[in-house]
């Protein structure tokens, strides 16, 4: 729950523009590209993600996210679901980028 909230703060905070990895956290699931589940262990989790600070810190489709302002600067929009068997896509937020990537493969072609 700490890292939903964390993430909401981070979104609603952000004022800059981005290039690269985007996203942006809509507020109802029928806007979403993405359903989104944070997990609580690193051993659970889909995607490593690193919230970045600046747009050009932003990777390719490789855990680093930069959250956006406005829904129009993203390159995917998504939904932090309640319950993990909502979710497309299962996350664990990590406190450093060299730990961010991706563990289960498969599930990459969502944020293409």
């Amino acid at each position: 729950m700490k890292n939903i909230v964390g993430s909401l703060i981070l979104v609603f905070s952000s004022i800059t523009v981005c290039k690269a990895q985007k996203v942006f956290s809509v507020n109802y699931e029928n806007q979403a590209d993405v359903k989104v589940f944070v997990v609580d262990y690193e051993n659970q989790a889909d995607l490593l993600v690193y919230k970045v600070k600046y747009e050009n810190q932003a990777g390719q489709n490789n855990g680093k996210w930069f959250f956006t302002k406005y829904e129009n600067q993203s390159k995917k929009k998504i939904y932090f679901v309640k319950y993990e068997n909502q979710s497309d896509l299962k996350i664990y937020f990590v406190n450093y980028e060299n730990q961010a990537g991706w563990k289960n493969n498969s599930k990459q072609h969502l944020l293409y």
